[in-house]
């Protein structure tokens, strides 16, 4: 709750960013067979890849789940890891930190 609180504090409420940072405007995808399942625009794009929603119940709801959060739940693995979906939103924001300062570009792309 706080963190989203100080990010749209920031910028109004014009724009969702990922993290406050990473626009979810500017990405196309080029593959057009995966348009429908890597959710990004609109409702889906969100401040922080944690919506606690429940993505699994039905068949292909988890297409509606956004990229990045499913990101995210893909690094909760291994026993160790398991259920600790706060790491691997940390580790999701430095690995895109790392991504735009070797690239220079958005890394949500």
């Amino acid at each position: 709750g706080y963190m989203i609180n100080c990010f749209v504090a920031e910028q109004g409420a014009t724009e969702v960013k990922l993290f406050g940072k990473w626009s979810f405007d500017d990405i196309e995808i080029r593959d057009i067979s995966l348009v429908d399942y890597i959710a990004c625009k609109g409702d889906h794009a969100t401040y922080l890849p944690h919506t606690a929603g429940r993505y699994q119940k039905k068949r292909f709801r988890k297409a509606s789940c956004p990229i990045v959060e499913r990101l995210a739940c893909t690094l909760m693995r291994k026993g160790r890891n398991s259920g600790k979906k706060l790491m691997a939103v940390r580790i999701v924001q430095h690995t895109l930190e790392i991504i735009h300062l070797l690239t220079d570009q958005n890394p949500v792309q």
